[in-house]
C-alpha cells in the first residue's frame, strides 16, 4: 500500500491570464495541493517572500515584471527554489523563452496550451 504524502504541496501560480490560473488552481486543488495565485511577477514575488511555497508555476510573458525577471529575482534570493515555466510565446517563439527560463534556473518548462498530465507529472517529479 502506498504511503500518503504527509503534507500536500504548496504551489504558487503566477500568470496574468485569469482563466489559466483558475484552471490550474482547480486541477491542483483536486489533486490535494494548496494553491496561491498572483496575476503578475511583482505580486508573485511578494507572496513568495511572505510565505514560501514548494513550487512556483509562472508564465513568462506578462505585463509589468515578466516571468524571466521573476525567475531571475527569485533564483538570486532563493537558489533552491523549484520553478515550472510556461509560455505560449510572443515575438519570439515559446521555445526561445522557455530555453532562456531553463538557463536562468527553471526546473521544468511547458509550452501553452499545456497538457494537464504533463503539468501534474512535472510537479510530482519536483516533489520527489
Amino acid at each position: 500500500m502506498r504511503q500518503e504524502r504527509e503534507a500536500m504541496a504548496h504551489i504558487l501560480i503566477i500568470d496574468d491570464d485569469d482563466q489559466f490560473r483558475t484552471m490550474v488552481r482547480q486541477l491542483m486543488e483536486r489533486n490535494g495541493h494548496e494553491v496561491k495565485e498572483a496575476s503578475g511577477g511583482k505580486e508573485g514575488i511578494r507572496l513568495y517572500r511572505e510565505s514560501p511555497t514548494d513550487i512556483i508555476i509562472t508564465d513568462l510573458i506578462m505585463p509589468g515584471k515578466d516571468g524571466i525577471e521573476t525567475i531571475q529575482e527569485l533564483k538570486k534570493d532563493f537558489p533552491d527554489i523549484k520553478i515550472i515555466a510556461v509560455s505560449g510565446g510572443g515575438r519570439l517563439g515559446p521555445q526561445d523563452y522557455l530555453h532562456l527560463a531553463k538557463m536562468l534556473g527553471a526546473r521544468r518548462t511547458l509550452t501553452k496550451p499545456i497538457k494537464l498530465s504533463e503539468l501534474l507529472n512535472a510537479i510530482e517529479e519536483l516533489l520527489e
